[in-house]
């Protein structure tokens, strides 16, 4: 491949703390604007920041789930720069000393497994939300000011649009599954800029480096990239020049468009945070944090696939989510066919019940009934396709499995002597289907299997009845 392209992420996530970074505000989203506010995160006089230790520990998690060194000794930095948002004309960030450096994530890909490597971790503070009316007025909502954050840096290691898009999906996973976060793009806790640029493998030209801002969805992550990668190629091939330049991404017109262009780099003038020490953690404290996390994704799938004895594809559908695994080992404590619970979840459940962002997983009815249903099918008390309708008037009605079943009389033959009635009715009826299934035509049986179910109105047990017209057809 001639061009080869280059991909970075600056990731920002807010933490999920009940506090915010520096302060004891309260870290909600949603409040009355200007309500979640204090001397310290209004940069008023005399307010001095204090760290916030759960922010410290979901750092170490989350530097811990991407294989990162944690740093015994961290400092934060002041990131200098004029903006509404930021009332204090600064940033508390973390520079040259972040809490986590040099780590990865491992994402699958057509060619195998890839690592996506990290730079750094690093804690930080959120800014201002800014509200533009109508009336061509801004308005600042503090409420988020002063929120604690980590910025993910990765290496240019991504490819492509679509390993983008797999890596911040499996990062969104990892750190929901971790509770630290509930990466909602759509209120601005996860949010994404990428660096792009191409090379020319055969002369060795690089395009300048394009910042790609505004990107709301990891599908529109995937389609700037894209988007940005044909625009550097045909640079390369024109022979033109670009500066750097920061661009955003618009939806409606599925392109990147030019927000500023970047004559000079960024002088924040970093300096010490003087009003907060050095962070010194211990092994030992590190160990700590580390014992209580949750169970990771790629975890739970290694778990699920030993301990249910299920295909490493179904246990990484079934894990896709906290709330989907939940619902799964729930019902896996009273229903011990794993295989049969997997694939009824997977392919009658799924498809009726959307898995919100907030990661709700609501049914109509309780997890006990689909048990009873799936006892039901297990003792061939019903079909399979019965099931499947029984199911569909759980989810319009709320009703029992039980109920429904008897209420549509569901409930399979037992009688072999009723069957057998049946299928020589059938046979009796169908002399070319005879005919066919000893002219080895296969369609023949699968065509009488289903005049008998026609006849006993679904109630005949089809493997009884395929068995019995395969040893009728075979004596005739």
């Amino acid at each position: 491949m001639r061009y080869k392209t280059i991909v970075g992420l600056e990731i920002h996530v807010e933490l999920s703390t009940e506090t915010k970074a520096f302060c004891s505000c309260k870290n909600s989203f949603g409040d009355e604007p200007n309500t979640n506010v204090c001397p310290v995160c209004l940069a008023l006089p005399g307010g001095m920041p204090v760290l916030n230790r759960n922010a410290v520990n979901y750092t170490i998690m989350a530097g811990t789930a991407f294989n990162c060194k944690i740093n015994n000794k961290s400092k934060f930095d002041r990131k200098n720069y004029f903006y509404p948002d930021l009332t204090k004309g600064f940033q508390i960030t973390q520079n040259d000393k972040p809490i986590c450096t040099d780590g990865y994530l491992e994402i699958d890909t057509e060619d195998g497994k890839k690592k996506i490597g990290l730079f750094q971790i690093q804690m930080e503070e959120d800014t201002a939300k800014s509200l533009h009316t109508e009336d061509n007025e801004t308005l600042m909502d503090y409420n988020r000011c002063g929120v604690p954050l980590i910025e993910i840096v990765t290496k240019p290691d991504i490819s492509s649009g679509k390993e983008a898009r797999d890596f911040l999906e499996k990062l969104k996973s990892t750190l929901r599954f971790l509770d630290i976060s509930d990466c909602k793009m759509e209120e601005g806790s996860l949010r994404c800029d990428v660096n792009v640029n191409v090379k020319d493998m055969e002369t060795g030209e690089k395009t300048a480096i394009t910042e790609v801002k505004n990107l709301n969805s990891f599908r529109g992550v995937e389609k700037a990239i894209d988007f940005e990668v044909e625009r550097h190629i045909k640079l390369l091939e024109d022979h033109e020049d670009e500066i750097k330049t920061t661009r955003r991404w618009d939806d409606a017109k599925n392109e990147t468009i030019l927000m500023r262009v970047k004559y000079t780099a960024n002088d924040y003038r970093f300096a010490p945070e003087g009003d907060l020490p050095i962070v010194h953690i211990t092994d030992e404290e590190i160990k700590e944090v580390v014992d209580k996390m949750p169970e990771l994704p790629e975890q739970m799938i290694e778990r699920f696939v030993k301990e249910y004895d299920i295909t490493l594809e179904d246990a990484q559908v079934l894990t896709s989510s906290r709330e989907l695994a939940k619902f799964f080992e729930e019902l896996a404590k009273d229903f011990k066919d794993y295989t049969l619970l997997s694939n009824w979840i997977q392919t009658e459940i799924l498809r009726r019940v959307e898995i919100s962002d907030d990661e709700e997983f609501k049914l109509p009815f309780e997890n006990k009934e689909f048990i009873e249903l799936l006892n039901a099918i297990k003792s061939e008390k019903i079909s399979n396709n019965a099931g499947k309708k029984v199911l569909r008037e759980m989810f319009e009605t709320g009703d029992g499995a039980k109920e429904i079943i008897e209420r549509l009389g569901l409930v399979q033959m037992t009688d072999l002597s009723a069957i057998e009635k049946i299928v020589d009715e059938v046979l009796d009826e169908n002399e070319q289907s005879i005919i066919d299934f000893k002219e080895g035509k296969d369609r023949a049986l699968g065509f009488l299997v289903g005049q008998v179910m026609k006849k006993s109105r679904g109630k005949a047990n089809p493997k009884v009845a395929n068995e019995m017209l395969v040893k009728k057809l075979n004596e005739r």
